[in-house]
């Protein structure tokens, strides 16, 4: 069944992206539970892509952020600028001294993705569409979109103008949990402007019940793109696919890949975050407030191997903000790798585990704490904490996963200094094992 499921996968891959190897090349996918960040699916999600039109999901996240400062309001009229105006298609056939209201423009980018709109956002807000692009890749960064640099507005082709699958992810998960006020006109089918009605290119939103947005997006250099968010029964997907051959191609690949998480997702035992936005930082220094004994880690031994059970896929600290805490039961490893095709379709990565806790809260302070002694190895390292069942009582482990082999060893070197217990882990699909260093 596992070899099955691999070759249909290939095949899908193979009508994606067509024959050429340039197609082949361009390829990446991803995709997220929207409510713990959990990977379901990936394939290439780091490779470095061309974003097309998806940029203009960071154009309206900084249009969002501007409304809520109050430095834009959704009625103001924008003059339309020679730039902008000499955009090619897509495009409203905006004309320079053109005024259109922000509200207008913002639809525009969901629906028509009209580049002449783009330019006039990112006008209004940095003064020129390249002084917006570092803004937008600024605040990328902050928002933990580390793969991506943006160059213009609207995604118009720049060497220059870089992502990654994951980043898309990324982004969209901001998107709704910072603006959701905002994040509602993603959903928009249809717009009207200057007599002309103008159809969302995201045909998921009508053939694909519960999807309410995100993005499509179109140049040569990356093919097809589309960012889709889909809702049912309270659990939320989100998938990346880069490099459609068409788009009727890419949108059937993106159904295929939502409809296999969605059976995956519904035999898994829930998750439990704590995972305030970093934008109400309060409900985080609550939760770390409360503290309690903790049960101190056994020191390596050599030669010392384990299956840590109740780890939920990957770890992703941008995925869950800054307090991600993952608990799952030990049986839905089982069960996950049964509907994934077993340990190897998550790729291995690295991290540090610093002790076990009677609490997860405490294991997530734990976890957070071992910052001030590797504060730049660990900036994008994900805290993780997974629960283990014992007769008398649930420990949860805390760990700091998505680091390469030589950083989680820095990592425990300068907690062994500091006199902290601490292993180096290594995740292997949907197991993680403590690595004998003094064997590597």
């Amino acid at each position: 069944m596992g070899k099955m499921r691999i070759a249909v996968a290939a095949l899908i891959v193979a009508l994606l992206v067509g024959p050429g190897a340039a197609e082949a090349r361009r390829y990446a996918s991803i995709v997220v539970d929207g409510r713990t960040g959990t990977v379901l699916h990936a394939d290439n999600p780091d490779r470095w892509v061309y974003p097309a039109s998806l940029t203009k999901m960071m154009t309206l996240y900084m249009v969002f952020e501007a409304l809520d400062r109050g430095d834009l309001a959704l009625d103001q009229r924008l003059v339309v600028s020679r730039h902008a105006q000499s955009m090619p298609p897509s495009e409203l056939g905006l004309r320079r001294g053109d005024r259109i209201r922000l509200r207008d423009a913002m639809m525009a980018l969901v629906t028509k993705s009209a580049n002449d709109a783009a330019v006039v956002i990112a006008e209004a807000i940095g003064g020129t569409e390249s002084g917006f692009a570092r803004l937008m890749t600024r605040r990328a960064r902050e928002l933990g979109l580390g793969a991506t640099t943006f160059r213009n507005a609207s995604g118009l082709p720049d060497s220059r103008q870089r992502t990654t699958a994951r980043d898309m992810a990324r982004l969209a998960l901001r998107l709704q949990r910072d603006y959701p006020d905002h994040y509602d006109a993603f959903a928009t089918r249809s717009f009207s402007y200057a007599g002309r009605t103008y159809r969302n290119h995201n045909r998921l939103l009508e053939s694909y019940p519960g999807t309410d947005g995100i993005k499509t997006g179109y140049i040569r250099a990356s093919g097809f793109n589309l960012v889709a968010s889909v809702e049912r029964d309270g659990r939320r997907l989100v998938g990346v696919v880069i490099g459609g051959r068409t788009s009727r191609t890419r949108n059937a690949h993106m159904i295929e890949l939502l409809d296999e998480a969605f059976a995956v997702a519904e035999r898994r035992v829930a998750a439990w975050r704590v995972s305030p936005s970093p934008r109400r930082p309060a409900d985080g220094a609550a939760l770390a407030a409360r503290a309690g004994p903790a049960i101190a880690a056994p020191r390596r031994r050599p030669g010392t191997t384990a299956a840590v059970a109740g780890v939920e896929g990957e770890g992703d600290a941008a995925f869950g903000g800054p307090l991600r805490v993952l608990v799952r039961p030990a049986q839905a490893i089982e069960l996950l790798e049964a509907e994934t095709g077993g340990a190897g379709a998550i790729r291995p990565v690295y991290g540090v585990q610093v002790g076990a806790y009677r609490n997860a809260d405490d294991a997530h302070r734990a976890a957070a704490a071992v910052d001030r002694l590797a504060p730049l190895v660990l900036a994008d390292a994900a805290v993780e904490v997974s629960s283990v069942p014992r007769e008398d009582a649930t420990l949860y482990r805390a760990r700091r996963m998505g680091l390469s082999a030589a950083a989680a060893d820095a990592v425990c070197d300068a907690l062994a200094r500091a006199g902290r217990p601490c292993f180096v882990v290594r995740r292997e699909g949907l197991h993680t094992r403590i690595v004998d260093r003094d064997a590597s």
